[in-house]
């Protein structure tokens, strides 16, 4: 977003290059998971999400909180401003939540563009599931209209174009999205382009250490030489989500910014 005479205007390329926007927190997690984010913060995002959802774009936000009449209220507070929203028990995304026993929501329609969910399963730990098959028969098990995962699962292999056109049928039958998660603002210890001796001798793009993640970098973001491990090339990591068939990619840490605006 951009400033001009102490008005927010939308940044107009960035909106058109996007279907969407993610949020973290709105309504529950900011300070402590379970816990109400304070109102004013609510208040400064939503100034944001709206004005995205003007210009059309889908709102997904992902609140942090496990009783049911927290999870209830996030529902329904973030259905009446008009989000798509997922109520998640666990900030690691590990597991497919018990409550509600059906998705907010949950329909038979076939999900072909993002404007068209209603709910979303954000699910990007495959941590607790014992194989590929035993993540996409819980997967297929569920009614969610888009499903956010990561392309590879425990062992560091990655879904195949098979596997995700597996979950892209509701247990309803109806068809959904399947979306990738990506790191663009973060480089992850555990990825398969990172190389054991960046510790010792980091690239000159390799900035410090996440204190809430460890394993987790930050990027200068700018630099070519990371914008290629991400894209623009046959080995780049948005060339394997393309070829395992995802219906797109979320892409987190796009506020990295702040940090080096830090230093």
């Amino acid at each position: 977003m951009a400033s001009e005479s102490k008005e927010t205007v939308p940044e107009t390329p960035y909106l058109n290059a996007i279907d969407g926007n993610g949020q973290e927190d709105l309504l529950y997690g900011y300070d402590a998971d379970n816990q109400p984010t304070p109102a004013s913060e609510t208040q400064y995002l939503k100034k944001y999400l709206d004005l995205a959802k003007a210009a059309g774009k889908t709102i997904l936000v992902t609140d942090y909180c496990r009783d049911k009449n927290k999870m209830d209220d996030s529902y329904a507070r973030n259905q009446s401003a008009g989000y798509i929203s997922f109520a998640a028990g666990h900030r690691e995304l590990n597991d497919i939540p018990a409550y509600p026993a059906q998705p907010f929501n949950s329909n038979s329609n076939d999900i072909t563009k993002l404007p068209e969910a209603k709910n979303f399963l954000y699910l990007i730990n495959p941590e607790k599931f014992s194989s590929k098959a035993d993540f996409i028969r819980a997967v297929s098990a569920t009614d969610y209209d888009l499903v956010i995962m990561d392309l590879f699962f425990n062992d560091g292999s990655a879904f195949t174009a098979d596997e995700i056109q597996q979950l892209k049928t509701k247990a309803n039958w109806a068809k959904r999205l399947v979306v990738c998660y990506l790191s663009i603002g973060e480089a992850e210890d555990y990825r398969y382009y990172w190389n054991p001796d960046w510790k010792k001798h980091p690239p000159s793009w390799l900035s410090g250490e996440n204190p809430n993640w460890p394993g987790d970098y930050k990027v200068k973001y700018w630099d070519p030489q990371w914008q290629a491990i991400i894209y623009g090339n046959d080995s780049s990591y948005v060339h394997k989500i393309l070829a395992a068939g995802f219906d797109g990619a979320y892409l987190d840490i796009i506020d990295a910014f702040e940090y080096f605006e830090g230093k």
